[in-house]
């Protein structure tokens, strides 16, 4: 019997109170003959009564059709180590260190996060020496080359399928604390420090950020001096906001760290610097005149040991500095090659890019497994009927939820292929690419992290009641990912960034007269791009005119920032301040350069494609992510489109969602996602919801 009838069988006797006793008896019997008939599922006699028998799940493979292969459309968007993350991701289904639990009749694997903290931290750890002997992170340090830092990138996507603990913890063993060694370091700290980090013999953890200042890297009040009489450097925290904070693997596991701090030689500031400082013993004891304190319980990521630490005149040996940018002389000369202190700061800030690479990349992860769970569970979950005595629809056979659902895997297409561009611009970086991977890594980063928060809270509301289940993993997925919007570089901050960056390129180009070059920015040598008075379906789905229309707004939010810019510096305001008045206008040109930037990827990989049905979908998908694109609020506020062609858009946009209806199941099936590591509701989720299942 349903909450709803008990509460109206209740609620009904105190109306009942003014009857006579035959109409008491009456509802007395009519209630007993509806318990009956309930149980022994038999048909009511009374025409009031409708019958209602219990939903069936059928799995949706046997009423949806591919009309494309999953394989191939997988081989796209992956791109690279398939075999190998089949391999990773087996690792997982068969050891108990990864929480598998049967539910609906398939084994699912997901952190037991009704754990305490301590346990979750403590299963992080296993789980990493786990993986470790199987051989998961081989040549992960060691080895060069581009097939190694892919097998890196694929290593960690599929981690991050698991749990963001897991990824967090390894992100910064190897990519930031190991990548601070490889790339700020020299051969002696190559040969000294890599292999015992690849090997997990020294735990390591990342000592940048502090209480006072987060973003702010060459405002870091942590204090290093050189005393040439011992040949030490000596560390001090020399107020409370210097205190190193948030810095994961320190409140328990991490036996050594990388702490930047400014550099003071013969009195003078020489800038933000690195140094290797061992933190515990070989018994895990805190080593001497180093404090440290966990950083205690969050909304997510409770896996990760987090911790703050102060040093009290901790002395280093003078090899502990990483060297690769500047360097110290055993009389305590100060030596860099680069004599400018913004060129050497640049310098030896662009390897950290990598986490930027990173986080970008996993957010589109989380975001497959939010969308193969909601729309796997949409397919086999129904309500309402549009009829009397009809069965009840699927959820995405309404348009409201097609419409709710598809541009987000049209996003995450999208940013499918951007991380994938972005991977090989990182993997195949050069000192002349430094700034491109920068400004590309920030823009991605912040816009992925924020699609991905709108993708998890789209999905979890999608989901109903059972969203709200931590085994069905996407609520959950919404604390654990939320840190990445501030991860490595708040993204408010990073959009800025981006606009700054782009302010220069224009700057640049008048002062030498020349064309544009980079940065996608070639589109601003070319005619200005004009959108039609009257926009057609035909039009609409045109790449080229979708790219014109991204490219215009770009255009003209770099031109109307750069008069912003100038006009307040007329007036006297400095560089800082003049871009601070013009904030609004750099948050919009940063994401109009993110919004350009990413649909040229989904174009070049949608042109790879041979005609087929692939590339069919494949163009749909595209539509509707450019048409989500010009949808945005800039398209009107800036007078790039009229409210007539706005309203065009956003029939258009219904259209390609209903015409992505019957490929629901293979675009999220292409995502190479196994079964286990999605939400129960994604298969069985009436038998997942038994009793005997709890």
């Amino acid at each position: 019997m349903s909450p709803s009838s008990i509460f109206s069988a209740n609620t009904s006797t105190e109306s009942s109170k003014n009857q006579n006793p035959n109409s008491k008896m009456e509802q007395a019997f009519k209630r007993t003959q509806i318990l009956t008939n309930h149980l022994l599922q038999s048909a009511p006699s009374s025409q009031t009564l409708s019958s209602n028998a219990c939903l069936s799940y059928s799995p949706p493979e046997l009423s949806e059709n591919y009309a494309f292969d999953i394989k191939d459309m997988r081989k796209l968007i992956d791109r690279h180590n398939l075999e190998e993350r089949d391999w990773l991701f087996g690792l997982m289904k068969q050891s108990k260190l990864f929480n598998p639990k049967v539910r609906g009749g398939k084994v699912f694997v997901s952190p037991d996060y009704n754990q305490s903290m301590e346990q979750q931290r403590e299963m992080t750890l296993k789980r990493i020496e786990y993986l470790l002997e199987k051989g998961a992170f081989k040549g992960w340090l060691t080895e060069k080359g581009e097939d190694i830092e892919m097998r890196k990138f694929a290593g960690f996507e599929v981690c991050s399928i698991y749990d963001h603990s897991l990824f967090t913890k390894l992100g910064v063993h190897f990519f930031l604390w190991g990548g601070a060694i490889q790339f700020f370091g020299t051969k002696h700290h190559h040969d000294k420090w890599l292999r015992d980090t690849e090997n997990y013999s020294i735990k390591g953890c990342f000592a940048m950020t502090e209480l006072g200042h987060g973003s702010n890297v060459r405002g870091l009040e942590t204090v290093t001096t050189y005393d040439s009489n011992t040949g030490e450097f000596v560390i001090n925290t020399p107020c409370e906001s210097a205190q190193k904070y948030w810095i994961g693997g320190a409140a328990n596991h991490a036996t050594h760290t990388v702490v930047f701090s400014q550099l003071h030689i013969n009195g003078t500031n020489q800038g933000v610097h690195a140094f290797i400082v061992q933190i515990r013993d070989a018994d895990g004891n805190i080593c001497p005149n180093i404090r440290i304190v966990d950083c205690g319980h969050k909304i997510g990521l409770n896996g990760v040991d987090n911790g703050r630490i102060w040093f009290d005149n901790v002395r280093v040996p003078r090899e502990n500095l990483l060297n690769s940018v500047a360097d110290v002389s055993p009389d305590g000369k100060y030596l860099s090659s680069i004599e400018n202190p913004d060129q050497r700061f640049a310098a030896f800030m662009a390897p950290l890019t990598v986490g930027r690479v990173n986080i970008a990349i996993s957010s589109v992860y989380q975001s497959k497994v939010a969308l193969a769970t909601s729309i796997r569970y949409a397919l086999t979950r129904r309500a309402f009927s549009l009829k009397q005595n009809e069965p009840e629809v699927l959820l995405l056979d309404y348009p409201s939820h097609q419409r709710r659902l598809f541009p987000l895997v049209a996003k995450t297409y999208a940013m499918s292929f951007a991380a994938n561009y972005l991977k090989m611009l990182y993997v195949k970086r050069t000192p002349q690419s430094n700034k491109t991977i920068h400004i590309v890594s920030s823009s991605f980063k912040a816009t992925f992290t924020w699609n991905n928060m709108q993708i998890l809270q789209e999905c979890r509301e999608a989901c109903g009641g059972q969203g709200l289940k931590t085994e069905n993993r996407v609520g959950q997925l919404k604390g654990e990912y939320d840190v990445q919007s501030t991860f490595e570089g708040d993204n408010l901050i990073l959009m800025q960034q981006v606009s700054k960056a782009l302010f220069a390129e224009y700057m640049a180009a008048q002062k030498r007269n020349k064309v544009f070059k980079g940065l996608g920015l070639e589109h601003m040598n070319k005619p200005c791009p004009v959108i039609p008075l009257q926009l057609t379906s035909t039009t609409l789905r045109c790449s080229q005119f979708q790219m014109d229309a991204l490219c215009l707004r770009e255009r003209d939010l770099l031109n109307r920032f750069v008069a912003d810019v100038s006009k307040c510096k007329a007036k006297g305001e400095s560089n800082e301040q003049a871009f601070m008045m013009c904030y609004e206008l750099a948050q919009d040109l940063g994401k109009a350069f993110s919004d350009r930037a990413i649909f040229q990827t989904f174009v070049d990989a949608e042109t790879t494609l041979p005609a087929g049905s692939l590339k069919d979908v494949l163009g749909t998908l595209r539509s509707l992510y450019a048409l989500i694109c010009i949808e945005d609020v800039s398209f009107l506020q800036y007078g790039y489109l009229s409210v007539d062609n706005g309203a065009n858009v956003r029939r258009e946009i219904t259209k390609l969602c209903t015409e992505l209806r019957p490929h629901a199941l293979a675009l999220v099936s292409s995502f190479g996602i196994p079964d286990a590591f999605l939400g129960p509701i994604a298969f069985n989720w009436i038998e997942a919801n038994a009793w005997s299942s709890v």
